[in-house]
């Protein structure tokens, strides 16, 4: 082989030496942003209902046709999460997978009541189509208004006694799991208590 080629091969070297140095170091740079960015947890409302406060009680009537005390102390000492949606709303539906895991495997156990309002005819048909009989299901414009329900999907956790321990807008599971990462936090939101923390310095 020529020097000529001798030298291409070598500056071959001397590039995908380069390169992988360069990788190497946008590596590391990544891994410093994930530990610098925080979690992004449930979005809390201005006006809302306020982490330690009891609940608002309010009466409704389920789709069952049973009456419920929505905020009142569960009879089971369960917590209660009410999650305000709408049957025309893609996130919302999105939700329904991660709602029923939630459901039937939070330890301890979760009371999930979906509230919504509008025409009943629509709801019964959305509560067919997305097989959600599981779940209790209201109906009532007074809850979204008493709860602070500005944007949907809002969710407002409840433990058994019926005091408010976290709320705020939730589009993903990451979300709907900072709402009782907050209650043991003792803290409004998972964005209060990080707002709250002393940030590292660089």
């Amino acid at each position: 082989m020529s020097i000529a080629g001798w030298i291409a091969i070598a500056g071959l070297w001397v590039v995908v030496v380069c390169l992988a140095l360069i990788v190497l170091a946008l590596a590391r740079q990544i891994g410093v942003l994930h530990e610098r960015v925080q979690p992004v947890g449930a979005l809390k409302f201005a006006g809302g209902l306020s982490a330690g406060q009891p609940a608002p009680v309010v009466e409704v009537i389920d789709m069952n046709g049973t009456p419920r005390r929505i905020g009142a102390a569960h009879s089971h000492g369960h917590d209660t999460l009410v999650v305000f949606m709408s049957t025309s709303c893609p996130v919302c539906k999105s939700l329904l997978p991660s709602l029923r895991s939630i459901r039937r495997r939070e330890r301890p156990r979760v009371e999930v009541v979906l509230a919504s309002d509008g025409p009943r005819l629509e709801h019964a048909e959305f509560i067919a189509a997305e097989a959600l009989q599981e779940f209790i299901y209201v109906l009532s414009e007074p809850l979204g208004l008493t709860y602070g329900a500005g944007r949907l999907p809002y969710a407002v956790l409840l433990d058994g006694a019926g005091i408010v321990r976290a709320s705020g807008l939730v589009n993903s599971r990451e979300q709907l799991d900072s709402l009782f990462e907050a209650k043991e936090r003792g803290v409004a939101s998972l964005q209060e208590f990080l707002e709250a923390a002393p940030r590292e310095v660089a």
